[in-house]
Order: structure tokens, then sequence, then C-alpha cells
């Protein structure tokens, strides 16, 4: 899998780019503020078919399309995979109220759903904002965890969408029923039935696959975070549900929820089937249903789960320093890259985007060490400095400026 070529028209501070990608590493240099995140930003729409940092379409349209007839953005990416080529494009297009965009999805020139476009071209993306993923909130670990799961399996992707759905219309439900003091008894349990049954067939879906996910990715991130500590410390991921599902005893339970020491050698590695998880998740709906009608919302499911780091049977986010941080950040993103290439057969493209200024020497090495095994790196930086002769000469150079890429050959 490479990108072999990217062509944006109004998308970011970009008016026009056509860039060919020639070596396996990319490497981008410029200040801030002159369009090297949204090189990667685009590149990484392309892979998953949404923004890391954009809330609206009409963000990443450039202010110069106003001069357009039609107010527009285009992104355009053409992948090299077994030797053939796919090309896919994503088209930002100004509605009619002239405030919003509607974005259509192109592959090979056919209109597609975006969903269609997960999968064409795959990528692990690390900004520094990843190295808070430890420290930040439980719905930043969950949304690494769906965007992962969507590069490599499409289904996963059509169930956590359609469980998403279920979610909202509950919760509405829910709220109509609080509103109406309708807290409890026989009728809201029979308005609410049809709505639990498929709150834990999505659910229970979503949540085994995570699970299994996690069971792979552990032990590479495990071994990755050895080499980074020195072997002096051991990390473990743990995927901590809403509701317990019997994998941890009721006290492992709340000592993980409450962020305290935990023994993991009992813990890691273990698994538990998608049959005991629904039923537990129903029998914790049926024992809550007076608390979520009070709440008005659904307080049980993937949508409220948590993945948690445990490093010698402390969890990193309460007791860890911002180091130690830090290094399960950078363990979890580099155990991505392995996990995803394992999963699909495809080494995905590796997106970095500034984070070398943020680490000290023996975390660079680590990145560094892992370019050298992807089959297309891009990175960003603002200071050549910070990669050596030998690393730059064997690199595709690049230099931006208020959104004009450049080479040591020229302009491109």
């Amino acid at each position: 899998m490479y990108l072999s070529r990217l062509h944006l028209e109004h998308f970011r501070n970009y008016r026009e780019l056509d860039l060919c990608f020639s070596a396996p590493v990319t490497l981008v240099q410029g200040r801030n503020g002159q369009g090297k995140t949204n090189l990667l930003e685009a590149v990484y729409y392309l892979a998953t078919s949404k923004s890391r940092h954009a809330r609206m379409e009409r963000e990443a349209v450039d202010r110069a399309a106003v001069d357009e007839p039609i107010p527009y953005a285009r992104i355009r990416g053409e992948v090299e995979r077994n030797g053939e080529s796919t090309t896919l494009e994503i088209l930002f297009t100004q509605r009619g109220d002239g405030q919003n965009y509607t974005k259509q999805i192109r592959v090979n020139g056919a209109p597609r759903r975006s969903m269609d476009l997960i999968g064409h071209l795959r990528a692990v993306l690390f900004v520094p904002e990843d190295l808070t993923l430890v420290a930040g909130s439980p719905s930043e670990r969950r949304r690494y965890i769906d965007v992962a799961l969507c590069q490599i399996d499409r289904g996963y992707c059509q169930t956590l969408s359609r469980y998403q759905k279920v979610v909202t219309q509950r919760n509405s439900l829910l709220k109509q029923l609080q509103e109406q003091e309708q807290t409890d008894g026989p009728e809201a349990a029979a308005q609410l039935a049809f709505w639990n049954d498929q709150l834990v067939e999505l659910g229970t879906r979503v949540l085994a696959r995570r699970h299994t996910y996690l069971a792979a990715l552990a032990p590479i991130a495990r071994r990755v975070h050895a080499e980074l500590s020195q072997q002096q410390e051991s990390l473990e991921l743990l995927y901590l549900p809403s509701f317990n599902t019997g994998l941890y005893s009721e006290d492992d339970y709340q000592r993980l929820r409450e962020g305290e020491e935990v023994e993991t050698d009992e813990i890691a590695g273990l698994e538990v089937g998608a049959e005991t998880i629904g039923q537990r998740f129903r029998e914790r709906l049926e024992a809550r249903r007076g608390v979520e009608l009070r709440a008005g919302s659904s307080l049980y499911g993937p949508h409220r789960d948590e993945l948690v780091f445990v490093v010698n049977g402390w969890n990193l986010r309460t007791y860890g320093s911002r180091g130690q941080q830090r290094t399960g950040a950078l363990a979890l993103k580099l155990g991505e890259l392995q996990a995803m290439a394992e999963a699909t057969g495809e080494k995905p493209v590796l997106l970095l985007d500034d984070v070398m200024s943020e680490l000290d020497a023996q975390r660079r090495a680590a990145l560094l060490e892992a370019l050298a095994d992807v089959r297309q790196g891009i990175v960003t930086t603002t200071n050549w400095g910070q990669f050596s002769r030998d690393f730059q000469q064997g690199a595709q150079l690049l230099e931006i400026e208020a959104g004009v890429a450049t080479s040591a050959a020229g302009s491109l």
C-alpha cells in the first residue's frame, strides 16, 4: 500500500497542490501555520473519511474558494496496491444556504459512501495531542480504538454506526419517559424492550471486537514499552466495559474503575465470549432501568467503556508521571502500526506531525526505527536539524510555506 500522488484544491490553506511521492519517507519542513499539518490531514481524510481536527466540513475549505462559481474543496489521491492503482476522492461543495458544505466520496470516479472509502488506504497518525492520550478523557481512547478498528474491519465500522444510532434513539425515548415522569413500571419497560434488544445485540458485537483487537495489540505494545523503558516497566492494556462482563473479579473491576493498583498477572490475556457479554449487558440494563430512566440517558454500553493503561500494577492515568504517560502513548501508537499490518497483511502509512520536538532522544530513536520498517511515512518538522544527514539523504525533502510546497530540486 503506497500513496503515490496527492492532489489538493482549495483544501485548508492549499489553493492547489499536486504532489508525487518518490521515496519511502517524505520529510516536510516549515514554520508553524504554513500547512504541514493540513497536508497530513488530507492523507488522513483519504484513509478514514474524517478529519482529525475539523468539526464541520466547511472548516476544510480554503477561504479563496468563495471566488469560485460554486465554492468547493477537493482531496484526491492515487493508491498503489498489488500492482493496481485506485483513485480516491473527497469533494466538499457548498450547499444552497451558502454556509455549510456537503461531502461527496468517489472511488475510481464512481460515487460511494464514506464507509466504502475506508480500507483502500490505511494510515496511523501520531500528533502531539496523542501524547496526552493516556491522561485524556475516556472518549479520546474510545475514539482511538474505533478509528483503528474501522480501518481494519469495515464490518465493525458498519456495526458501530448502527449502534450509535440506536443509542441516540434510545436516549430520546429515555428523555421522553423522564419528562413524562414514567421513571419505572411495566409501561416504561415495554417501551424500552425493543431498543434494549438492539442495544445489546449491536453493543455486544462492538465490545467483543474491541476485546479481540486489544488482545492482539496488547502484547505488541507491551514489548515496545519494555524496550522504551529499558526493561524496567511492564505495560498492560486492559479493556474496561461500563459493566463487569465477568472478565474481572468484582474487586478488581471496582479498583480499575477507581484507578487503583491491581494485580494484572491474572487478568492480562484473558478473553470473554460474546454470549457472556450479551447476557451480562442485558442483566445490567434490567437491573439499572430505573437509574437510566431518571437520568434520561443510556448509561451502559460501549459508548461508556474505557481503555486502561496499567504499568507494574499501577494505573498510568492516575499515578504515572508525564514521561511515563508519554511512553505509554508512544507504545500504543507503535503497537498499532504492527497490529494493523498483521491484521490486514499490509503496512499502513505512518503520519508523524512534528512529534519529534516533543520527545527525548530515546523515544525519537524508537520512532525512527519504526519509520525504517514502514512502506511509507510522511513526517513534518519545523527543524531540519532533528534529523540526521543520512536520514535526510534517504528521504524526499519538501518545504512548505503559505500552502506552497517546494523540493530541493525546485517548485513542485
